[in-house]
């Protein structure tokens, strides 16, 4: 499998956290924690049956990347699930997508990426696209608001993700992905003890139900996916191809949750992909 396909499907598997984050009645923090340790537990029997192994010169080489990557993990999940709580899924979206123009607009200075004029049009475009997916959905009143201001927060920790992942070496997947999650798991466990404590006997067995699921697909494949996509990418390439996150999250909001599309909103998602497929089709060529 190419690295572009995997951080597609990575994208695809992405977009419809939302959907299931949205209505398990359980603080942020403790959803993020079970997609943690769900999804470290499903990496390890991947881990043993593929006799993967990794030294521990290399995990020391990288450890303070690894630590940073796992807290941003820890805060791109918290925000990213209050935004959906908070707000629709289509205004989480927009927010937090503001991260792959951060990561284009870095990946100059960061990864000594030339920055490409073409690929900042493309994003331009993509973003109007995005603007007029949620523009009808409407942000009046303060929730709405406070939810917009948490996506931009992930959106910040994903920017973090990204740059820190971009700068790990030496470690394979599924060994990256593992040591990650472990790491987040561990210091989610703490966060939640000293906050709002462990709610998860308080919930019902549908609700365990898609904790498992968001931890195995989501968290265990999804971002064995995604780590071992984003390494064989460049920044710039990561960016275009997220916005396929977003537009996956509208399409299952759609068809699952009943939230309508709008002319306007479906021109926009032509716009986000047009751009995505401009971009990839001309770097080929």
């Amino acid at each position: 499998m190419s690295g572009k396909l995997a951080f597609v499907l990575s994208m695809i598997i992405f977009g419809a956290v939302g959907v299931f984050a949205k209505y398990i009645p359980l603080s942020s923090s403790e959803i993020a924690f079970w997609m943690s340790l769900i999804g470290a537990c499903f990496l390890i029997v991947i881990f043993i049956y593929k006799k993967e192994s990794f030294t521990k010169r290399s995990i020391l080489k990288n450890k303070w990347k690894l630590v940073l990557s796992s807290v941003a993990l820890c805060g791109n999940w918290i925000f990213l699930f209050q935004a959906y709580k908070e707000t629709t899924i289509a205004n989480a979206a927009l927010s937090y997508y503001v991260a792959p123009v951060l990561v284009i607009c870095l990946s100059p200075i960061i990864l000594k990426e030339k920055l490409v004029g073409r690929k900042m049009m493309y994003v331009c475009v993509a973003l109007i696209g995005l603007y007029l997916i949620v523009q009808s959905q409407g942000t009046g009143d303060s929730k709405q608001f406070i939810g917009i201001v948490y996506g931009l927060i992930a959106a910040c920790f994903y920017t973090a993700l990204t740059f820190t992942n971009k700068c790990i070496g030496n470690i394979k997947e599924p060994g990256n992905t593992l040591i990650q999650l472990s790491l987040a798991a561990f210091f989610l466990c703490f966060y939640i003890l000293g906050t709002t404590g462990f709610q998860v006997m308080t919930i019902s067995f549908k609700s365990v139900l898609l904790l498992i699921v968001l931890g195995i697909v989501h968290a265990g494949v999804g971002f064995l996916l995604f780590f071992w996509g984003m390494s064989k990418l460049k920044g710039q390439s990561i960016a275009i191809l997220s916005y396929i996150d977003p537009l996956t999250s509208l399409v299952i909001s759609t068809m699952f949750i009943g939230e309508k599309m709008t002319l306007l909103q479906l021109i926009g998602a032509i716009l986000l992909l047009g751009s995505t497929l401009l971009s990839e089709l001309e770097k080929n060529r």
